[in-house]
């Protein structure tokens, strides 16, 4: 059924879309919803009695647009005075939802420490990023070397020739 629909009516439609599976039927929309990030590690949950929220004025790049509104969303949570500025977007909602995300990634990081997953996805990603770098390097060397080597080649055939 869902196939059958177009995109603009899948994202509108008052219906439960639903997909078959050899296993059964699932919600569409959880499968759009999903496909933001790749991998959401288990995060703590907010609690919004904890927190304080303030509405700023914005700065930099944007003229008056942005520094004459108070769309910059600061969140403070009052248990561990972990404070969080956000303004991404001219949109106050987007910056709600943006600094509570911020706030989530911190707090499992004060809480959990070294043992945080976001902690140790972030150390994975920079060490294949420096051995991919290393890899580069190596080949960009090895190219220098061969082109040496021929230019050599070539330089002892003239001079034999």
């Amino acid at each position: 059924m869902a196939s059958r629909l177009g995109v603009q009516n899948m994202f509108f439609s008052t219906k439960r879309l639903t997909r078959g599976t050899s296993q059964g039927f699932f919600p569409l929309w959880s499968v759009i919803q999903g496909a933001g990030k790749k991998y959401l590690p288990d995060l703590p949950v907010l609690n919004e009695d904890d927190l304080e929220e303030q509405f700023v004025r914005g700065s930099g790049p944007g003229g008056q647009a942005t520094n004459k509104t108070s769309n910059c969303v600061v969140l403070k949570h009052v248990p561990t005075g972990v404070v969080v500025k956000c303004h991404k977007t001219r949109s106050v909602e987007l910056n709600r939802k943006h600094a509570r995300e911020i706030m989530r990634e911190k707090l499992d990081i004060v809480y959990k420490g070294s043992d945080s997953e976001l902690l140790k996805m972030k150390e994975e990603s920079r060490t294949r990023k420096q051995e991919k770098r290393a890899k580069v390097n190596e080949n960009l060397e090895k190219k220098k070397l061969f082109k040496e080597m021929l230019s050599a080649d070539a330089k002892r055939g003239n001079n034999n020739g």
